[in-house]
Parts: structure tokens; sequence; C-alpha cells
């Protein structure tokens, strides 16, 4: 069987893959278009988000077998379509699924006790210690909404806190020792946090605006690491600015290419000037899942894969 990869990923995979016999082709330069053309030739592809797999690739995909994704979500491919012409799909959240937990930990304690704050007034010769006093998670209420291979550990990674997690999930019979399910309304009821574990989907699409986050009963902080189009970002300013929303984590943004690669091809909006400029407020360009150990994770999960279901 003769593989395409189409992004770099980690060099096992690729090793592993030769030592299983298969023909491994690597393209990280040519046009959609170019791949099109010679891409009938292939039983199989590997991409991370370089373009978007679509009805007319598949088209032209006539000996495709298999798609491997070397992430979480499958939204940058036409999965009913793949499907229909008997395409395994491939993808791999448990190859980043702990370094997601991780991250939306680490964001939320360091909105907690102001530390970007706090560390930039220093390095500008600012001694704050009561404009920078912080606040214990502990006694919290966090919500999960998703609760999948990166809700379940960002909930684990909540064992060592004295906190009440909850989770919101479509499936049902989802809750976990760490996790109790409950529905939307109780989220809304009770949370202190908010964090979205969610893959993109006409549901999630623009799922936090602004009666989204009127429905909360207190103010509340909230964390994204999950997909960018989830929260209407001009929404959660006008919430920042209420006080509706106390603090945001934000590792994705509505304005993200689908690639995941770049940020802004026009000029930069107004809601996210006033989020680079807030104090309460963390961003970091989608690295959530993007760790040392992640990067060998992801590529050791989609040759597992690979093996059990072609070898």
């Amino acid at each position: 069987m003769k593989i395409l990869h189409l992004d770099s990923n980690h060099p096992l995979l690729l090793n592993q893959l030769n030592e299983l016999g298969f023909t491994n082709d690597e393209d990280y330069a040519s046009s959609k278009d170019e791949i099109e053309s010679k891409i009938n030739t292939y039983d199989g592809i590997i991409i991370r988000s370089r373009f978007t797999i679509d009805k007319q690739f598949l088209d032209k995909a006539t000996n495709l077998k298999f798609i491997g994704r070397v992430g979480a979500g499958l939204e940058n491919i036409d999965c009913n379509y793949a499907t229909k012409k008997e395409v395994h799909l491939i993808s791999a959240p448990e190859g980043n699924r702990n370094a997601v937990g991780e991250h939306a930990l680490g964001m939320l304690l360091s909105l907690f006790n102001k530390l970007n704050k706090a560390d930039n007034e220093v390095r500008n010769g600012k001694w704050l210690r009561e404009q920078n006093r912080g606040i214990e998670l502990d006694g919290k209420t966090v919500g999960i909404i998703g609760y999948g291979n990166m809700g379940k550990s960002f909930a684990k990674k909540l064992k060592g806190f004295d906190v009440d997690v909850l989770c919101y999930d479509i499936q049902s019979n989802v809750g976990d020792k760490n996790c109790k399910q409950v529905s939307l309304k109780e989220i809304q009821e009770n949370a202190d946090v908010l964090s979205l574990h969610t893959p993109q989907t006409s549901l999630t699409t623009n799922m936090i605006n602004t009666t989204f986050i009127n429905q909360f009963k207190k103010p509340f902080w909230l964390l994204n690491t999950a997909r960018g189009k989830s929260v209407v970002t001009k929404d959660l300013v006008e919430a920042l600015q209420k006080g509706k929303i106390l603090g945001a984590g934000l590792d994705v943004l509505e304005y993200e290419k689908a690639s995941f690669e770049n940020l802004f091809t026009t000029e930069m909006p107004k809601a996210f000037k006033y989020l680079i400029q807030s104090e309460n407020v963390i961003l970091s360009p989608h690295v959530a899942g993007w760790t040392v150990e992640s990067n060998q994770k992801l590529a050791q999960t989609i040759v597992d894969k690979i093996k059990q279901k072609f070898c």
C-alpha cells in the first residue's frame, strides 16, 4: 500500500510505517490541485490540517482506503462523503489528551493567580502585592462541555483539588469517577469555571454567545482549548466588560484559518484588540495539545491504528 504524507510529523511515523512494509511518499509543498492530480495512485494519506479534504478531493482519490489525521478532530474532512466512499477515517485524540488537560489546568491557575499580569509588572519594576492577590480553585465548581478524551483528561487533572466537577455531553452515560454528568442547565446554575472540550460541529459553532452566557447564574471563568469558532469573540468581550465572564484562557480563536497555522488574513478585529490588552485574558497559539511528548504520541497512535486495520 502507498501512503502520501501531506504534513511533516514525528519521524517515528514514517520509520515505523516503512518497517511495516508500506511505501511512503512525502509532499509538504504542492498545492491542493497538484495533490489531486496524483492522489489516485495512493491507498492512504496522512495529514494534519494543511487543507480540506472535500468531495472534489475524494472523487479524485479513486483508490483511497484511509485518511489518517495526526490530531484529535476531523472537521477538515468531509466525513460523511468519505464514509460513503468507504474510506476509513483515523484520528488520534488519545495522543494529545494529556497535553490538553495540563494546558487547560495551567491556564486556569494562571488566571486565578494573575501570573501573567504579575510577571509583566515585576519585569517593569512594579511590586504590587495587593493588586495581585489571587483566588483559590478549592471550593469551586468546574463545568466541562464535551466529555470525550480531552474533557476526561482535564477532569482527571482536577482530582488533586477540592472541587466539584460537572460535565455535559450529547452522549449519555459518559460520566465517571472524576466527573458527574448533568444537564447543561445544571452547569449554568452552578459553574464557577466553564471549560470547552468539544469538536467543531454545527452544534458547537457560535455556541458561546450572549444568550448562552447570560443563562449562567453567576459570573464565571471561561477556558477554550477546543475550537475557536465555538466562541463568538465580540460576545465574549461584551461579557468580560460587564463582568459576566471574569476572565478567559483561550488557546484557540474564532479568527484562525482552517489549517490552524495562521491567524489574521485581514485587519486585526476590534474584539481581538480588546483581548490582547486585557489583564484577565490569557492567550496561546493553538498549542494546548502541542507538546514534545504529544508529538510522538500522536504519531504512534496513527501508526498503531493503521497497523490494527491494515496489517
